[in-house]
């Protein structure tokens, strides 16, 4: 399946590990979002979107440009986020305002991945930030299980539909 990444990644490197170790797995390109030309993505079978949390959601320029996005009928797609807070789905679902997106644009979602990642934003900044070395080995070795997951079609004894590190 030829498959593409798109990220963000700004502050730390957070979400660029975990795009690399997805990347390496299913043998995906990568590529950062000012990079994309949005004509490529129908040569794609499966796409993965990515970047940290900003204020309760992905980043603006990631969600731009999928605003920008034409429509993709059945396109496969996958959302990945690093994130300072711990993803809550019926509190704070950080993916939901891209997953809407995606959808309207009518993607199929076929899985969702998020850990966390080190964190200097607001409060944490006073206490020298939060996740320090995060993502660590053990987030990314459930990247690289969640994309292996992907790549089969199959769990890796995790829901691929919400798989959270």
């Amino acid at each position: 399946m030829k498959t593409l990444i798109v990220y963000v990644s700004v502050h730390h490197g957070n979400s660029e590990k975990v795009a690399k170790v997805m990347s390496n797995t299913l043998g995906a390109d990568l590529l950062q979002v000012e990079q994309v030309d949005a004509n490529v993505l129908a040569q794609y079978d499966v796409i993965g979107f990515g970047s940290g949390i900003y204020f309760g959601r992905h980043h603006k320029s990631l969600l731009d440009f999928v605003d920008k996005l034409p429509v993709l009928k059945n396109k496969k797609e996958f959302i990945f986020s690093t994130s300072g807070l711990r993803k809550i789905r019926f509190i704070h679902d950080f993916d939901k305002p891209l997953k809407e997106k995606l959808l309207e644009k009518g993607f199929n979602i076929i899985g969702e991945f998020s850990c966390r990642g080190f964190d200097t934003s607001r409060a944490a900044k006073i206490v020298g930030g939060i996740n320090r070395g995060r993502p660590n080995a053990k987030d990314l070795k459930r990247a690289e299980d969640f994309a292996k997951s992907l790549k089969d079609k199959r769990p890796s004894g995790y829901n691929v539909r919400n798989y959270q590190a």
